[in-house]
Order: C-alpha cells, then structure tokens, then sequence
C-alpha cells in the first residue's frame, strides 16, 4: 500500500472522529441493537416459561363447573375487570345433560379472529378446550371398559436430537442478523460524508486536482469506510458477549453464550461483508446530487441486505440464496454456531461473490470520479 493511500486514510479517519455527533451516530446501532435484542429476549422467555392469566367471558359457567375448573388449572377463567379479553366462551343449556348421557356437549367461542391481539388467546383457549375433550373422551372409553388406547392405532415417538448448542443456536441464530447488520449501519455515515459531503463543501475537486490518482481515492475512501463498519461489528460483539449473559436462557432448557471462536468467525465471515457495505455506500452516494439524496437512497439500499439477512435467518427463501451475498455468510454463521460443520463450499463461494460485487462497485466510482458531472454534482 502506498504512502499517499495511508496518508488519505489517516486523512478520512481524522476527519470522521472530529465530527462526534455523526461517530457516534454510527455507532449508536452497535451498542443499542445487542441491548434491544437482550429485551425482547427478556420478554419472548417470560412469556414462553409463565404465560399471563387469560381472563374471558364465560356464559352460563354454572352448567359445567368441571370444565371451568380445568381451564382454570391452565390460567384461563371468568374476568370481571379491565383486563378481560374481548373472547366470550358460552356453554349450552344442555351441556350437563348431555355429558351425563355420554352425548357431545356443545360450547361456542365468540371472537374476531381477525384481531391479532387475541389471536394467541383464541389458540390458547380452543388448545385447552382440545385437551379436554380428549381426556373427557378416554374417560367416557374406560367407564365402558375400553382401553383408550383402541383410539390410537399409531403411536407416534418424536426422538429430538437437538443438542443444547443447536437450540441456543436457534436463539442466536436471530440474533447474528443484528450482527451482521451492523457493518452496514455503523460506516454509513462516514461514507456519506466523504463522498456526498465532500461534493459539497467543494473539497472532493480539491482532492482530485492533487497529484494523485482516481484509484488510490477509491481504495483510501473503502477502506476509511471498512475501517469503521468493522469497529462497528467490533464493539457489537463485546456488547452481546456481556449483555447476552444476563438473559435468563436456562429456563429453556440451554444457554447461549458469545464465544471466542465466534467472535472470530463473526469478524472473518464480517469482512467482506464490510468491504461490499463501504463500496455499495460510497457508489450511491456518489450517484447521489446531495446529501439529503445520499442519505435518502442508502436508506432504500440497505433494504436490500436486510431482506437477505432475514430470509436466510427464517428459511424463507428457495436454497439458492445460500450463494448470495449477506444471506450466504449468514447462514454459514448459523451453521456453526449450531455446532455443525461449517459449509466450507457456501462460505467460500457467497464471499467470493461479495468481494465481485464490492470490486464491481470500485471500477464504477474509478470511472465516476472521471467525471465533471459526478464530482462537481450536476
């Protein structure tokens, strides 16, 4: 590397820690996304392990107080108060009756089901109303002296062979989309300012006219940029690492720790990844007239990426994406923090199509930077 590519990055870096507002800007992401993630873990475990009382209206409880008594074993009884689910349960005049004749007893579940407020409610309450027909009906089976089992010609054993780092993998799964993710947030606004920005304070024509070329410009602006998504992606691990060991994970079953070995493949994995994000950001600032507009297309950009991270994240995309850009790295990274083998071949070639990607970005802005129209913003 050169001595006037080292003195421009210097030259970048200094420039971008002098404006501590948009620094830490940046790095607001990396510290805030561990914590939020941290949150809602918080609150997806308390719901998982101790779900809230459900509280309903329910219509003539009098005629099958057993019925009542076991939705109350599973937190589900009559409300009086603010707290009572818009979910009428109405129990038949004849439900006794027909109970005692061994007939079908009917019960009505009045609700919008296409209110989403009370969708997990509404499950809830017809899963326990499920149960107890099914343990109504064994009764009814053996009080005739069936076995109940004449019920269930097939028996079915599910044998799960999840291991305790695969499920915390599932977990951490989601939450290497967080990761991942930084280095596209984290370097944004220094690549804005030094290619848009620049453009206007007038002092990108200053720099060209120095003698240096349009390539050693690119390649000190990337690598600024790199520079500062991959301390981004730096200081998101250490967050996760202390902040991921307060969550409760053991009421699950597992837990989930950021280790060393993915701290480093996180970083290994992340690099180009960061290479790609500095080259996309800095050529659509570049094509951009302003900073406003610079701003205002990188936002629609990084659609992009997030959308691959999450479909690779979910499984909700056909497997081709394992090749591509971002979606590719970041199944990998699941993979092995799941503790299987690492897809050596997927790593490999999803790299090698983000690093093409990130070299045919940087032969456009070499080209772009050529012309009076993109340097002086016409």
């Amino acid at each position: 590397m050169s001595n006037k590519i080292i003195s421009m990055i210097r030259k970048e870096l200094i420039d971008a820690a002098r404006d501590k507002r948009s620094v830490m800007a940046g790095l607001y992401y990396a510290v805030g996304a561990p914590l939020l993630m941290c949150g809602m873990f918080f609150l997806l475990i308390g719901q998982l392990t101790s779900p809230e009382d459900l509280n309903i209206e329910i219509d003539n409880a009098k005629g099958a107080p057993d019925l009542v008594k076991f939705l109350s074993s599973r937190g589900i009884s009559q409300g009086d108060g603010e707290d009572t689910k818009d979910i009428q349960l109405v129990i038949s005049d004849d439900y006794a009756a027909n109970m005692a004749k061994g007939l079908s007893a009917e019960v009505t579940v009045i609700a919008d089901a296409s209110d989403e407020k009370l969708q997990i409610s509404i499950r809830r309450l017809e899963k326990s109303l499920q149960e107890y027909s099914g343990e109504m009906g064994s009764l009814r089976l053996i009080a005739r002296g069936i076995d109940p089992r004449v019920m269930q010609p097939i028996k079915l054993n599910v044998e799960d062979k999840a291991t305790p780092d695969s499920k915390a993998g599932m977990i951490l799964g989601l939450a290497t989309m967080t990761m991942i993710y930084a280095v596209f947030i984290s370097g944004m606004n220094l690549a804005i300012d030094t290619s848009a920005g620049e453009r206007e304070r007038n002092s990108l024509a200053l720099l060209l006219s120095h003698p240096v070329s349009t390539w050693e410009i690119v390649i000190a602006k990337i690598i600024a940029v790199t520079i500062f998504a991959m301390v981004g992606l730096v200081l998101t691990l250490i967050v996760s690492k202390f902040a991921y060991a307060f969550v409760p994970w053991q009421e699950l079953g597992f837990a989930v720790s950021v280790n060393t070995n993915f701290m480093l493949m996180m970083l290994i994995v992340g690099a180009p990844v960061a290479i790609m994000a500095a080259c996309l950001q800095l050529f659509v600032s570049f094509m951009a007239k302003s900073f406003k507009e610079a701003q205002s297309y990188i936002t629609i950009v990084l659609m992009v990426p997030m959308m691959l991270a999450m479909a690779a994240s979910y499984n909700i995309a056909p497997e081709t994406i394992q090749w591509l850009p971002v979606s590719g790295q970041l199944q990998a990274l699941i993979e092995f923090i799941k503790g299987r083998e690492l897809p050596m071949m997927q790593l490999a070639v999803s790299s090698a199509f983000t690093l093409a990607i990130a070299l045919g970005l940087a032969v456009g802005m070499q080209k772009s930077l050529k012309s009076e129209k993109i340097v002086f913003g016409l």
